[in-house]
């Protein structure tokens, strides 16, 4: 008779002998009879609050994929993580609070499945931290994982025009410079978002969820179902069937998640012409993992790699629209096609990336979501890495919407998000200008914010392509125009952003990969011998802890 397969790796340590009589008893409390203790008992993470239209169904999710998991075998126990969500934060005070969430939704993760033992995670994540937030400890603890999206919302509609959250940001700017009237504003404001799911656009949200499917650890095709498509459960029906596989198989995070991996997944965010914060996240993702992957490595990707799908915010379409020409698997295919994908990568099926894309077709007729390969959006990428004497360890630029950036211009130095919005909407800013925004770094802020409100309102002033504006913060998915943020090291470090002052002539060069400002090696030095760090702004709570423990952003912004 064959032996019968231990599931319950870990549990058992919780579950089994009569030392263990007192956490059987708790566990009966909560449904477990004779024959669970036995299953594998999988941590069912969900990110599901009120708080948010990324994640208000996330709880209605999790009651599915709970019933699939034990149908198949499996004793599934809910906890709830939690959200920041970046569209209500944005703007104040509140959105310092956002990055910091990543590595602690990865905390709360870590504790629970370590505190209880589980031998598996199923994430269910939506909003734009708490994707990274939930796969980071599946390679951190490495135990068998999935990962599913909770889904993007869908455009809304005024006077027959698809909106979205980016179109409410842009809308402050056009008010204020007096080309939309307040009934323009506030119907865009009431349409912009008509139910559940992740900002729609090629933002963060969905910009990792197309890593996180290209790097393995979701299902072929999962990242562009709508939060509110029928298909969606069927998607975690699948993924509780997917999971238990990977549990009887002994398929870990670390086997999926691999240097490869991680290269198939920078190549899918620069093909869909994704978000600069993928940079930060996937850099945290593969310290988890124990892969070496540095920031520089972003470039030879960015160089190598067309931008394919023509996606908001630069472009014209919504993760939906991508979803109904075949999503993520047909961008692979092509990927794969032309010898741009590593085909031989587990996934969390148990096959690998050619084998998943095996039956998808490419047929790109009669739509114009998803561009040809001699036809690309743009030739290269949307992400490039910078150096120089402003960034010595790198920064972010984005060039969505533009074929380059090359910008030289005066800075106009503001020590906080807040003074720089205001002097935009009040007309302070001048075409040519560089907006300098600093002390928003991970340390400086602390929490590294967004700065959507202020390039929202320059691109709805008209100025996307006529005003730069660098950081040591960071940008929204929902950012375009000449934005560069990361720069590293921070102002709070003494970085060379700390030293400029009004005038200085700044230079922004994606052909170069050149950040620098025109002043001397001397002049710097001379400057920073008379800079004091300002302190932190707040001594105790989280923040404070963050900003004691957290890492450069050219390391991931990461904890530990």
């Amino acid at each position: 008779m064959a032996k019968q397969q231990i599931l319950n790796r870990q549990s058992r340590e919780m579950t089994e002998g009569v030392a263990r009589t007192p956490n059987r008893a708790m566990l009966r409390a909560i449904g477990f009879q004779d024959e669970d203790f036995h299953k594998p008992i999988i941590g069912l993470a969900s990110a599901g609050a009120e708080v948010s239209p990324c994640n208000v169904h996330h709880d209605e999710l999790a009651v599915v994929a709970k019933e699939a998991l034990k149908r198949f075998g499996g004793a599934p126990l809910k906890f709830n993580t939690f959200v920041v969500t970046d569209g209500m934060a944005m703007g104040h005070e509140g959105m310092k609070c956002s990055l910091v969430s990543r590595d602690v939704i990865a905390d709360t993760i870590e504790l629970v499945v370590r505190g209880h033992q589980m031998d598996a995670i199923f994430g269910i994540g939506g909003c734009d931290k708490t994707i990274p937030g939930t796969v980071m400890p599946m390679a951190r603890l490495n135990l068998p994982s999935i990962f599913v999206y909770g889904g993007t919302i869908l455009p809304g509609d005024y006077r027959g025009k698809a909106v979205d959250i980016v179109s409410a940001f842009e809308a402050v700017g056009a008010y204020s410079k007096g080309l939309m009237d307040e009934e323009e504003r506030h119907g865009i404001e009431c349409s912009a978002c008509p139910g559940p799911g992740a900002c729609g656009g090629m933002y963060t949200a969905n910009t990792m969820a197309a890593a996180t499917e290209a790097l393995g650890m979701s299902l072929p095709g999962s990242a562009s179902i709508p939060a509110v498509d029928p298909r969606k459960p069927e998607d975690l029906v699948r993924a509780g069937e997917a999971l238990m596989h990977l549990i009887r198989e002994s398929i870990f995070p670390r086997d999926i998640m691999t240097r490869k991996a991680f290269e198939n997944a920078i190549r899918v965010v620069m093909a869909v012409g994704g978000s600069t914060n993928a940079v930060l996240h996937l850099l945290a993702l593969a310290r988890e993992a124990e892969v070496e992957l540095d920031i520089l490595d972003f470039n030879r990707f960015s160089d190598s790699t067309p931008i394919l799908c023509d996606m908001k915010p630069a472009g014209r379409y919504v993760m939906s629209d991508l979803d109904r020409v075949g999503g993520v698997p047909v961008v692979m295919k092509m990927l794969l096609e032309e010898g741009l994908l590593h085909g031989d990568c587990l996934t969390a099926t148990g096959k690998t990336v050619a084998e998943n894309l095996r039956e998808v077709a490419v047929d790109l007729q009669g739509q114009e979501v998803i561009k040809p390969l001699d036809r690309p959006v743009k030739s290269n990428g949307p992400i490039v890495i910078l150096r120089g004497n402003l960034a010595p360890e790198g920064a972010v630029l984005k060039t969505c919407g533009l074929q380059e950036v090359v910008h030289t211009g005066p800075a106009r130095i503001f020590e906080n998000e807040e003074s720089a919005l205001q002097a935009i909407l009040d007309g302070f800013i001048k075409s040519g200008d560089t907006v300098v925004i600093r002390y928003e770094g991970p340390r400086g802020g602390p929490g590294m914010r967004e700065m959507l409100s202020p390039t929202a309102a320059i691109a709805g002033a008209g100025m996307a392509k006529e005003v730069a504006l660098i950081t040591d913060g960071r940008f929204s998915g929902g950012s375009h125009g000449m934005v560069v943020g990361h720069v590293s090291p921070e102002a709070q470090e003494g970085g060379a952003i700390a030293l400029l002052r009004d005038g200085d002539m700044v230079t922004v060069d994606s052909s170069n990969k050149l950040l620098s400002v025109d002043l001397s090696e001397h002049e710097i030095q001379r400057r920073r011998a008379s800079w004091k760090a300002p302190p932190i702004a707040y001594a105790t709570g989280a923040l404070a802890k963050y900003a004691r423990l957290v890492s450069s952003a050219s390391r991931g912004a990461v904890t530990h």
